[in-house]
């Protein structure tokens, strides 16, 4: 599944250290990357040099800085299993999408968080590995609160490694959704 990034102004929920949004600023019209670190926003400043980015730091369980209507386009990578409840992301991500914008999500499959997995990385001082802390999402759960929201559902996804048998677990689960403009139809 392609995403349409072409002359789109797209805002990117948890930027982290911008390797998204260092893709996203290429093709798109322009990027506003949120994140609740200041750490990770200085390092996706240093990567992403570009007068398309703005990076506002800024913890999405919050009202989004943002105006209404502002945006075509809301992006959210590996960030979601890091909220608690989804509904409230939905609703801004609807509040920000102007007339036919799209959300899309890919997060770690629920069943690969169900075998134990989850994010983590390597303390750069003392070189432990540390788990980020997560929770646990229902595939139904995405598409349900997306739904409440006013957004249709367009595709889900269930993304294996490549070199995996079909019988393996997925490793991403993605959902491409639009504010539906006409509710109720």
């Amino acid at each position: 599944m392609r995403l349409d990034l072409d002359g789109r102004d797209v805002l990117e929920i948890g930027c982290g250290t911008g390797s998204n949004t260092h893709w996203l600023v290429e093709s798109s019209k322009s990027v506003v990357a949120l994140d609740f670190s200041g750490a990770m926003l200085r390092h996706a400043q240093a990567r992403v040099r570009s007068f398309r980015a703005r990076f506002v730091q800024h913890d999405v369980r919050s009202a989004w800085p943002l105006a209404a209507a502002s945006v075509d386009l809301v992006v959210a990578m590996l960030v979601l299993e890091h909220i608690g409840p989804l509904q409230p992301i939905f609703v801004e991500s609807a509040r920000m999408l102007r007339p036919g914008g799209a959300l899309f999500l890919c997060e770690l499959h629920p069943s690969r968080q169900l075998q134990g997995q989850q994010a983590e990385f390597t303390h750069p001082r003392t070189g432990e590995r540390v788990r980020v802390p997560a929770f646990l999402h229902d595939t139904s759960e995405y598409v349900n609160a997306g739904l409440r929201a006013g957004l249709k559902l367009v595709h889900l996804g269930e993304w294996r490694d490549p070199e995996a048998p079909r019988s393996a677990v997925p490793r991403l689960l993605s959902l491409h959704s639009r504010l539906d403009v006409t509710p109720g139809v």
